[in-house]
Formats: structure tokens, sequence, C-alpha cells
């Protein structure tokens, strides 16, 4: 009888040792991965400089053009907050960054488009930046907000013309809102280095840098699953881009080893013929086809606004 008490008593000391290794080693994961970023941006000022020499952005043009800070409530009750500067204009461009970033790494984007006489509006996505969250989107829950941000523009401008501008996460998230219910006036999406699935995605990145990393991504995506309701095979942009009503440029760098460009062809494929666009810059890496086409980038994006969109 006293066996048979220890074989107990061990079998659950080893499920609450379980239990504990699960929930720290998740926790630790999630630290360091979908918690919020902090308040200005990227985790650290080496980091925050280095994006900015490496994407060419101008922190000054900030101050020149003077973008007003606006926030809503998202359908969750969320804070979201975002830069928007009004062009007087019947167009207006909604801009979604990247992983880890905010507003501020936009700005070549932006300035390309308020050149071009558009309205812009550019988004702290939830859980970076100065927007509220825990947990951030990943794209899948952004396609919602972008929902939110949608409507603010309708709110607040009449007769607008409404263009998605996503880069990275930010172009899951553009893709992701593609087959959502989006108003009539919603005329275009452009996704620069969107990765096709969340899960993949993740997955690759880890197998990259930790041994025994799909072991480790199989406990993450269950702890957040289980803790915050976050099932990161719901993240699946190729599955929404099969239904879209809108049409798609799609772009990528042929030397991003972060986002490989398999996955722009894994998006325009699922594309419906009519409503797609590509364009691959050779030899540029992740999030760096700008910086690296320039004014062929500005063309390719001109061509496909007046082809499929007639802004």
């Amino acid at each position: 009888m006293k066996v048979f008490a220890w074989i107990v008593l061990a079998v659950v000391a080893m499920i609450i040792l379980a239990l504990i290794f699960y929930l720290v080693v998740g926790a630790v994961i999630f630290k360091f991965t979908f918690a919020r970023k902090n308040k200005n941006g990227r985790a650290s000022k080496k980091n925050v400089d280095k994006q900015i020499k490496k994407y060419g952005i101008d922190l000054c043009w900030w101050d020149k053009v003077k973008f007003k800070q606006v926030k809503i409530q998202n359908r969750e009750k969320m804070t979201l907050s975002g830069r928007f500067f009004e062009n007087k204009s019947g167009k207006t461009v909604i801009l979604s960054h990247g992983y880890g970033g905010s507003y501020f790494e936009m700005q070549p984007y932006c300035k390309f488009f308020v050149e071009k006489n558009f309205n812009v509006l550019v988004v702290d996505n939830r859980a970076h930046g100065e927007s509220e969250g825990r947990c951030i989107g990943f794209g899948w829950y952004d396609r919602l907000d972008l929902l939110d941000w949608i409507d603010f523009v309708n709110q607040n401008l009449e007769n607008q013309k409404i263009l998605l501008f996503g880069v990275s996460m930010g172009a899951t998230a553009v893709c992701c809102a593609s087959s959502e219910n989006l108003p009539s006036n919603v005329v275009g999406i452009i996704s620069d280095c969107a990765f096709a699935n969340g899960e993949k995605q993740v997955r690759a990145v880890v197998k990259k840098k930790i041994k025994l990393g799909n072991i480790l991504v199989r406990l993450f995506t269950s702890y957040l699953k289980r803790v915050y309701s976050f099932d990161m095979a719901m993240v699946d942009a190729i599955k929404q881009v099969k239904n879209t009503k809108v049409p798609i440029l799609y772009i990528h760098g042929s030397a991003d080893d972060f986002v490989p460009v398999q996955n722009l062809y894994d998006l325009y494929d699922a594309t419906p013929e009519g409503f797609r666009d590509k364009y691959i810059v050779e030899d540029a890496g992740h999030a760096l086809s700008y910086k690296s086409a320039g004014v062929m980038y500005e063309h390719k994006i001109n061509t496909f606004l007046s082809r499929f969109t007639k802004i």
C-alpha cells in the first residue's frame, strides 16, 4: 500500500512540475515575443538607431509635416493611437507597421503618400507604440483594428477612396483584412513582405535560432491558445486573400531571409485573377524593397493605383 501511495505521489509531483515548466517556459517565451513592445517602438535604443539607419528614416520629417495624434477605441475597448495628416484630399491611405515597430518607422512611406496628395493615417498596432494591448495581434487581430480605423476615416472625412498599406506584420494584417466586410470605398491593398501563415513564420524563425525549436513552438502555441485564447493556426493570410474583393499588390525582396519571397508566391497564387499584381525587388532584404528600388518602387505603386483602383 505504501509503495502504491509513493507511486501516486511521484506521478502527481511530476504532473505539477510539468505544469510549472509549461507555464514558466510559455510565459518567458511570451515575454520576449508576443508581449507588448515598449512605448517608443523597438526594445532597445541601440536597435532603434539601427532601424533608423537601415530604413532611411528621417525623424525630423515628422515635425516638418506635423501629423496630429488621434485615438480610437477598438471593438475590444482598447485605446489605439495613430498619427493623421489631412491633405484636403478625396483619397486616404492607412499604413500599418511591422512587428516590434511603431508609426515612426513608416516615415518613408508616409512621405511618399503625402507627396501624392493622400490624406495619411499611420497607426500604432495593438501592443505597440502608444496603443494599448497586452498581446500583439501578429496581423490577425490587427485586421479587425484596421476595420475600426477605416470607420474612423469615414466618420471624419467625406467621400474618401481608401487604400490599405502594410509592411511585414502590417502587410499580413492588410492581407487578412482583405476578405472582411470592407466598406465599398476601400479600393486597394498594398502588401510589402507579408508572411503568409503565422504559425509557419514563428516556426521558421525559431528553428533557425534554437535547437529543438519545433518542441518550443508547439509548447508556446499551446500556451498562447490556453492562456490568451490566441490560436496561431488562425493566422492564415492565404485563406483570407482567396476571398478578396479588393485588388492587392504584393511586394517582396528576393533576398529576404526573414520572410522568404516564397510567401509572396503563395499569397499571389491564392488571390483571384483580376485582383492581384506583384513586384519582386531583386537582392532586397526584409522590408528593404523601397530603400533598394526607390523610384522603381514608387513607379510600381503608381501603376497599380492607376490600373486597379483609379485613384
